[in-house]
């Protein structure tokens, strides 16, 4: 019996002596609060998945083209903008073809007479039987008349000498109205006389050098030797050129 007592306390010296592992939780094996924040941050982020529909494999066939809508109204017209630099030099271009000639207009004349004129009952016509120019012959001599061909503005002259106490008196003539008057008074001298006047002429208008009738004697001097009595005009201005 001491024996079976003995053995008994033998045994329990041996349990009780034997070292026991600790008590465990079922959670124990879980990193500590501060350690798994730790363990978050070092560890990557899950990706996020989206949602992806390709559009193309459900685009149908192109539809017909719409109408035309309405036009805009007009916005506001900008401010002008700096001038841009030069460009470059064009290339030479070619000649054109060539104008016509200039076109001038031109009347003039110039004439003279050689014989003595007194007056007689009725008005006259000087008469001339000398040309020193008449270009292009719009001076009639058989009538005494420069025949206006070109509307413009004209210059006339006429110069005459005076006879030894004879009145002088004649009229520078514009179709039948009196423009400009040539007159000398009777003297023991004779004399040269000269008048001018510029006028307006139209087609058809007649200029010309009239002596007045014998209610006034007069009369005017010229020889075979020397050209005493001139008449003159030109065209100065056409009235289109």
């Amino acid at each position: 019996m001491f024996g079976s007592l003995l053995l008994a306390c033998l045994f329990l010296h041996l349990v009780v002596s034997v070292p026991q592992p600790p008590c465990r939780r079922c959670c124990d094996h879980l990193p500590a609060l501060d350690e798994a924040a730790t363990l978050r941050e070092r560890t990557p982020a899950m990706p996020e998945v989206r949602t992806y529909i390709n559009m193309t494999i459900l685009k149908g066939d192109k539809g017909d083209r719409g109408e035309r809508g309405t036009p805009g109204k007009p916005g506001i017209e900008g401010s002008l903008g700096p001038r841009g630099s030069e460009g470059p030099k064009g290339d030479k271009g070619q000649a054109g073809a060539p104008g016509d000639a200039c076109k001038s207009q031109y009347s003039a004349f110039s004439v003279g007479r050689r014989k003595s004129l007194h007056s007689v009952d009725n008005y006259q016509a000087l008469i001339f039987d000398t040309i020193f120019v008449n270009s292009p012959e719009h001076f009639d001599m058989f009538a005494g008349k420069y025949r206006c061909q070109i509307p413009g503005i004209y210059f006339f002259n006429v110069n005459i000498h005076t006879w030894n106490f004879k009145e002088t008196y004649l009229h520078i003539m514009q179709n039948n109205s009196e423009k400009a008057i040539v007159y000398a008074q009777p003297s023991d001298r004779s004399i040269m006389q000269s008048q001018s006047v510029m006028l307006p002429l139209q087609e058809g208008d007649e200029v010309w050098v009239r002596l007045y009738k014998r209610e006034r004697e007069n009369a005017i001097y010229s020889d075979d030797v020397d050209m005493y009595i001139t008449f003159n005009g030109y065209l100065v201005k056409p009235e289109t050129e």
